[in-house]
């Protein structure tokens, strides 16, 4: 790995409802599982793992430190929030072998600025957030990076197929796919306030849901 990224975690006997009681003692609960290794509940404490969780995200390597002196590599597969506050609800982190490929998405990072957009007569339009590959986790990058300085005209466009992350990373996500995109100012499309409010009752209907999962799960 190329940075090391480490969170001390410890055993957790602790489930169901009662775990409300470890939250409020600054714990949070986390779930441990991969294609190798029996899955297990684990504990850490909630400022070191949101400091953790901030740098890492959930596209890079994390160890964590059990005190079995083992080493155990995971990624952040979802990470459940408590809805009203924000608080983090439930964390579950997924082993790897560092010698086995796996398939990641990885985020998107569109930088530079076309010179259309600088006088006012384009407007980037952002495609994909994230692209799938399929990686060694040693191999394994925070982001792609995207130059879109190079989109001089108008309906200028990169796609999947223009990305180049050398032999190491096979991509997966379809190559026709578009990640960036100049467009003339006057065919900028407003989005309607109706779909948008649709959008968030369905986001806070989901929370709910997964707050229900998360202790059901527990």
């Amino acid at each position: 790995m190329a940075e090391e990224i480490l969170l001390q975690v410890k055993p957790r006997t602790i489930i169901g409802k009662q775990v409300r009681g470890l939250r409020r003692d600054g714990w949070i609960p986390l779930s441990v599982y991969g294609a190798h290794v029996q899955a297990r509940n684990m504990q850490a404490e909630e400022r070191a793992l949101r400091a953790v969780l901030n740098k890492a995200g959930t596209n890079r390597l994390i160890r964590l430190d059990t005190g079995d002196g083992a080493q155990h590599v995971v990624i952040t597969r979802e990470i459940q929030r408590e809805p009203i506050s924000g608080k983090y609800w439930h964390i579950d982190f997924m082993e790897i072998s560092l010698t086995e490929k796996m398939e990641i998405d990885i985020p998107v990072s569109l930088q530079g600025t076309p010179p259309s957009t600088k006088s006012g007569e384009g407007l980037l339009i952002h495609g994909l957030e994230s692209v799938t590959v399929r990686v060694l986790p040693t191999d394994l990058i925070p982001e792609i990076v995207v130059d879109v300085s190079g989109l001089v005209n108008l309906n200028d466009a990169l796609y999947v197929s223009d990305l180049k992350l050398g032999d190491t990373i096979e991509i997966l996500t379809n190559p026709e796919e578009m990640l960036a995109k100049v467009i003339a100012v006057r065919e900028e499309v407003v989005a309607t306030e109706a779909p948008a409010a649709t959008a968030e009752v369905e986001v806070v209907g989901k929370e709910k849901k997964e707050e229900e999962t998360a202790e059901e799960k527990e």
